[in-house]
């Protein structure tokens, strides 16, 4: 039987935060990815409202990439007829890939022409920051607790299965191995495999074939995402079909990050570095620099009204289309280094 753990239980809404000030109370602009799962649109309007109401100095105004609504566009636009003229920016993403580095910040500029007289500071993501990796560990160590682990299973006897949303970017999907190995570091698990929902690989399946080959006696699946929606739950029903597989192991799948303390501390840092311009993202392996084949890095100054990314920008979408099978693993190789 999965055991899948209910995030009001790991999520108490009680806590109370004590945030350090802003240097200024600027109006903050929320980005989420969007989803097409109402549950899950309506998590990142709780993340935002629970935001807000940590500390309600200046207002907060959440919207969408894509998918659902509000459009970015659309917010700016009210915030420009409501007279507001400079607003922080914040990607609520949790890795640097296509859509931190050009998706959302050509909306801005597409914004920026039609309203001139806003200013953005733009934020980085979210990214394998400490807060994020004691929220895990955290919620790693009450697994070990009778009531999540009735049969007592040690961790010599567990395998962590990490399992990350995937993306285009390969820089994006290498920092999800080097968030599931540094909570593996010092764990006392088994061993960690990581694997995606999507777009890239391996894929979900594909990481319970490997996690069971250590032979475990429990699996614990734990889903990199901020909030729920139609791949979390997708992640879910996969891990209830490997639980009738495999039925001499226990699954545990853990929740999503959701409305998490470590998780309102970082964005609290985050929004500061938009008010003292200590915004920046290393780029090395970025694949959109390196194609490029020049110097240029996803810096984002503090005045984002002389910074247009559309130079390395195509479609707004992942490449999805009939050009490249991304379920075929040798086509996915031949052009996951390319630029749409």
């Amino acid at each position: 039987m999965v055991v899948t753990l209910n995030d009001s239980i790991l999520n108490p809404l009680g806590f109370s935060l004590d945030l350090p000030p802003l240097p200024q109370p600027r109006p903050l602009l929320l980005v989420g990815h969007g989803t097409r799962d109402p549950e899950g649109r309506q998590a990142f309007l709780d993340f935002a409202q629970a935001y807000y109401q940590l500390d309600a100095c200046r207002p907060i105004f959440p919207c969408f990439l894509e998918l659902t609504e509000p459009s970015i566009f659309e917010v700016l636009s009210q915030c420009a007829a409501a007279g507001y003229r400079e607003l922080s920016v914040l990607p609520v993403l949790l890795f640097a890939a296509r859509h931190n580095k050009f998706d959302v910040t050509n909306e801005l500029d597409r914004a920026r022409r039609a309203f001139p007289q806003l200013r953005y500071h733009y934020g980085r993501h979210y990214g394998i920051a400490p807060e994020i990796l004691t929220l895990w560990r955290s919620r790693l160590e009450q697994l070990d607790a009778p009531e999540f682990n009735p049969q007592g299973i040690g961790r010599e006897d567990t395998v962590l299965l990490v399992v990350g949303r995937g993306s285009s970017d390969p820089d994006a999907n290498g920092d999800v191995f080097k968030l599931a190995r540094m909570l593996w570091e010092g764990s006392g698990y088994k061993t960690v495999e990581v694997c995606f929902i999507g777009i890239t690989h391996p894929r979900l399946p594909v990481g319970f074939t490997r996690a069971n080959f250590y032979q475990p006696r429990r699996i614990i699946v734990l889903p990199h995402f901020m909030f729920t929606g139609a791949l979390v739950k997708k992640i879910y029903r996969l891990t209830a079909a490997a639980q009738a597989a495999y039925p001499d192991v226990e699954f545990v799948n853990l929740p999503e990050i959701g409305l998490h303390p470590q998780l309102f501390y970082l964005t609290r840092q985050r929004e500061i570095e938009t008010h003292t311009g200590q915004v920046a993202m290393n780029c090395e392996t970025c694949k959109f620099r390196l194609v490029a084949g020049h110097g240029h890095h996803h810096h984002h100054p503090h005045d984002h009204e002389h910074h247009s990314h559309s130079h390395d920008h195509g479609a707004h979408h992942h490449p999805h289309g009939s050009s490249v099978d991304l379920d075929h693993l040798p086509s996915y190789h031949q052009r996951i280094w390319q630029v749409p």
